[in-house]
């Protein structure tokens, strides 16, 4: 049984989000733990308009996730979230042991959001809210 980390990035319909974004975002644990997964990480990204329609949308809200689930369980996961109304697309990539710990904390800080509004961060079942990343072209 390997156990490996993703990164999921999530297309989520922006309609079904703005009526019930702790309905649409707990999607996702909840279906990870359901394969038995854990969460590490799962956080609002983005809004913005999609290079072309999906599904009819024009508008799509990005949801990054990092996750820890067996690798064998990954396709079932995977046909799970192809049959979700909410999910409009989504992209798993299996994430280096050794980077794990730094993506992580990068995503926690916010240094891949660029907008303006304040992003939500959840782990297991606290949410924070964190101020939006100015200082990334500080480190950069």
């Amino acid at each position: 049984m390997a156990t490996n980390v993703y990164e999921g990035l999530f297309i989520f319909d922006s309609d079904l989000y703005a009526k019930g974004p702790d309905d649409v975002s707990g999607q996702v644990a909840s279906v990870i733990e359901q394969f038995g997964g854990e969460t590490l990480l799962s956080r609002l990204w983005d809004e913005r308009k999609l290079a072309y329609p999906i599904k009819g949308h024009r508008r799509g809200t990005y949801w990054l996730s990092y996750f820890r689930i067996d690798s064998l369980k990954v396709k079932e996961l995977t046909r799970q979230f192809q049959l979700s109304d909410s999910v409009l697309r989504f992209l798993f990539l299996s994430v280096d042991p050794r980077l794990v710990d730094t993506l992580v904390e990068h995503a926690r800080a916010g240094h891949l959001y660029a907008t303006e509004r304040p992003e939500e961060v959840v782990e297991g079942a606290a949410a924070e809210v964190f101020p939006p990343a100015e200082a990334a072209s500080e480190t950069e």
